[in-house]
């Protein structure tokens, strides 16, 4: 059995046509058809590191970690399967997993990190000039002197690009296939590759044809990277469109080159004795709550559910589960899957019994948390968020000083959860904080065991 997990940042599940969304992702698609598809799947820490921690430690983390390196007390995915006999490798265009600090690189063979994503402070060359009045626009206010620079590196960054291959997504897929072609002249047995791919993390940049795919008349200013904030005052609603449509054209670019990748691991005869997974790390809001981008730290459905499709050779293939899954449950998974035993225990749980059809459900709510600002509860009925004691953002403290601190949503007849209903439901609130506090508690108690 080998293990293919492969990531892409910041990916909505309702932007990905086997999820019902009307953008192009043809190779993901396919892929959804020949595998298990998750409906109800939630990242339980975000954003990006606490997700990779949860990935990697098979723990829920939300009621004492926030975004912070690695611990040397962890047990990592890739440790395990390492001490196990699995030969492995880790690549990604991740620039936080690169900084020493965080310690990624633990438990792998082979890694690569692939530089220049975002604001990664890669190409320092002050004398490339760069005009941002092209692409972005800034606020006006004093957080220019933090966006400011951040926009002129990436800018830096990509000054050089010239065709397709130089974008991120080609160049970690072309490193991963590099590595597969390598690996597999000796083994095509326990191999563990981790693909993580920055995109369609902003900036949404993509090449043409997918720059222009889903907006092509579109003549105004382009944001490729808008300031975290309010929409309104800020950007035109012609403009916040076309953002999102540059978002959903880097989603297509990026299946276009997961294809790549999936069509190499086919040729290369692993694709039916691997276990091979294809997730996020959390949403994006495009102003579904008068936000865009990651700001006001609510956990909203548009950033908290993710896509997650599970490839496994033995079971639930051509399946769509409504099981309430989370990203704590990952290592249980691959590790149940590739029967590798363990004497550790975990907070996540493995999916396979969902898989084979023995049992329909391993929970009956969800949780997620963004550092520890806000918890969310969810369950098939209802979508309760609180901000935790002391966890209110600057941003909100600022803009939405209004912005309730407890609200409750009817799942099953607002799932875009606009409409907050907890005055007439106050005891179904009160019941969930209960249970998600309670819940809370729990990990801790089993976190410190």
């Amino acid at each position: 059995m080998n293990i293919i997990v492969i990531v892409a940042d910041s990916l909505r599940a309702d932007h990905l046509g086997c999820y019902g969304s009307s953008v192009k992702t043809p190779n993901i698609d396919a892929f959804a058809a020949d595998a298990a598809l998750f409906e109800e799947a939630y990242s339980e820490n975000l954003p990006t590191m606490p997700t990779r921690t949860a990935w990697w430690t098979g723990h829920y983390l939300f009621p004492t970690r926030k975004w912070q390196p690695l611990e040397l007390s962890d047990k990592l995915l890739a440790e395990v399967l390492w001490n196990r006999g699995f030969t492995s490798a880790f690549v990604t265009d991740v620039y936080h997993m690169h900084k020493p600090s965080y310690n990624c690189g633990r438990g792998f063979d082979y890694v690569s990190f692939l530089r220049g994503q975002e604001y990664d402070p890669w190409i320092v060359d002050a004398s490339i000039e760069v005009d941002l009045s092209l692409r972005h626009r800034l606020r006006g206010d004093e957080s220019d002197r933090h966006w400011r620079p951040n926009f002129e590196q990436y800018l830096r960054n990509t000054a050089g690009f010239r065709s397709e291959e130089d974008y991120f997504a080609p160049r970690v897929v072309s490193e991963a296939i590099r590595w597969l072609d390598h690996a597999t002249r000796k083994q095509k047995d326990n191999l563990f590759m981790w693909v993580d791919c920055f995109d369609p993390h902003e900036p949404w940049d993509p090449p043409d044809p997918w720059r222009r795919m889903y907006d092509p008349g579109y003549r105004g200013q382009e944001l490729i990277d808008p300031v975290p904030g309010l929409v309104e005052g800020y950007m035109t609603h012609d403009e916040l469109a076309h953002t999102l449509a540059l978002y959903a054209g880097e989603v297509s670019f990026v299946d276009k080159w997961v294809g790549v990748l999936l069509d190499r691991i086919r040729e290369l005869g692993l694709y039916d004795n691997s276990l091979i997974m294809f997730t996020s790390d959390h949403g994006e809001p495009f102003g579904e709550h008068g936000i865009v981008r990651k700001a006001a730290l609510h956990g909203y459905e548009e950033l908290c559910r993710i896509p997650w499709v599970i490839r496994y050779p033995s079971a639930g293939r051509g399946r769509r589960f409504d099981a309430l899954v989370q990203t704590p449950d990952l290592m249980p998974t691959v590790l149940d899957a590739a029967g590798v035993a363990t004497d550790l225990s975990f907070t996540g749980t493995s999916l396979i019994p969902i898989l084979s059809g023995t049992q329909p459900a391993v929970r009956d709510f969800a949780v997620s948390s963004w550092q520890g600002v806000s918890w969310t509860i969810r369950t098939a009925e209802w979508t309760y968020s609180m901000l935790v004691e002391g966890g209110q953002s600057e941003f909100c403290n600022r803009f939405l000083p209004d912005h309730p601190h407890r609200e409750l949503y009817n799942r099953r007849t607002d799932r875009a959860e606009q409409h907050n209903v907890i005055e007439q439901n106050a005891s179904v609130a009160d019941e969930l904080e209960l249970k998600l506090r309670r819940f809370a508690a729990e990990v801790q108690a089993r976190n410190r065991a």
